[in-house]
């Protein structure tokens, strides 16, 4: 793991370099992406109104509780819509898989040409919602969380640095790419609101803090 992750690591620096040189890398402004998040003021009013209180427990918790990833039109499932959305010039075969294209990570600023380099994100983890409130839903809710392409939950990133993500929240894990942290808390608190989700305190704080420099 550690080799991939460091073959990774050293592509995305690569391309992060040529990125400063080379306009047809620099972050797409007019492509479609992440649904917009509320506004910081808005976000530091939601978060206000959160319940806080002890994270709650992973027992029983399983990512097939939260189905996913579902069809969506035709051929196509979440994460192919997410990848569409989220790529640039995204060519897909009659399966609707992405077989060309370019996605460009908000969260460390690599682009990548192969969407097997790329990760759809719940901005909210699946195990994170399970234990702010979603063991009590019903599995067609999770099911809805879990496919979500209204609120800003979805969106394409490097795997490796998903995966670094995992389940953590805002106090424990924060994009590396500085620029995005902003509107990822905006996301998070918008998302956590909407769905009646819990934060614990120090959840709350940290969220708080990155508000604040908005």
């Amino acid at each position: 793991m550690f080799g991939i992750y460091a073959r990774r690591s050293a592509v995305a620096a690569a391309t992060a370099t040529l990125a400063a040189t080379s306009v047809l890398l620099t972050a797409p402004t007019a492509q479609a992406a992440l649904p917009t998040p509320v506004s910081a003021a808005t976000a530091r009013t939601y978060l206000g109104q959160l319940t806080v209180g002890a994270e709650g427990s992973s027992s029983g918790y399983s990512r097939d509780k939260f189905p996913h990833w579902i069809t969506q039109s035709g051929a196509c499932n979440t994460r192919e819509v997410v990848l569409k959305r989220d790529g640039t010039n995204v060519q897909q075969d009659a399966a609707c898989a992405a077989v060309s294209g370019s996605w460009y990570s908000q969260y460390d600023g690599a682009t990548w040409s192969a969407a097997s380099d790329v990760d759809i994100d719940h901005m909210v983890p699946l195990a994170e919602a399970w234990r702010s409130g979603a063991s009590s839903w019903t599995n067609a809710q999770r099911q809805s969380f879990a496919n979500d392409l209204t609120r800003p939950q979805l969106i394409a990133v490097t795997d490796n640095v998903n995966q670094a993500k995992g389940d953590k929240d805002p106090a424990k894990w924060m994009p590396p790419r500085a620029a995005y942290k902003c509107t990822y808390v905006r996301a998070w608190v918008h998302v956590k609101h909407y769905y009646g989700l819990s934060v614990d305190s120090a959840e709350k704080s940290a969220l708080q803090t990155a508000l604040n420099g908005c």
